[in-house]
């Protein structure tokens, strides 16, 4: 059984920041891309922020510049660096990873369950 565990939300202020924190654990052969999506009730799930294996980011237009995306390969885990954080980046973020279970089965997309970020006054 995979797991995608998420950490670090909370509520920041406008301007603050926060770290977020996802873990992949469970059997787990090899993982491709890893990401941070955020959904707001009512609306679609958008692309926060991707990384390959290799470390290279692709970034939402509404955060560039402020959030950064990094990942340990060793320990499975993606993090989202949020700086500048504004009322409409509130939302439950959830981190993604596109794995291998075994090997020679085809990536697949797993979602963890979220972790709640609001920016308020």
């Amino acid at each position: 059984q995979v797991q995608l565990v998420e950490s670090g939300g909370g509520l920041v202020q406008p301007g603050g920041s926060l770290r977020l924190s996802c873990v992949a654990s469970g059997s787990i052969h090899s993982i491709n891309a890893m990401g941070w999506y955020r959904q707001v009730p009512g609306k679609q799930r958008e692309l926060v922020a991707t990384i390959t294996s290799s470390g290279g980011a692709n970034y939402a237009d509404s955060v560039k510049g402020r959030f950064a995306i990094s990942r340990d390969n060793a320990k499975n885990m993606v993090y989202l660096q949020m700086n500048s954080l504004k009322p409409e980046d509130t939302a439950v973020y959830h981190c993604n990873a596109e794995l291998s279970v075994r090997g020679w089965d085809p990536y697949q997309n797993y979602w963890g369950q979220g972790t709640q970020v609001t920016v308020s006054s």
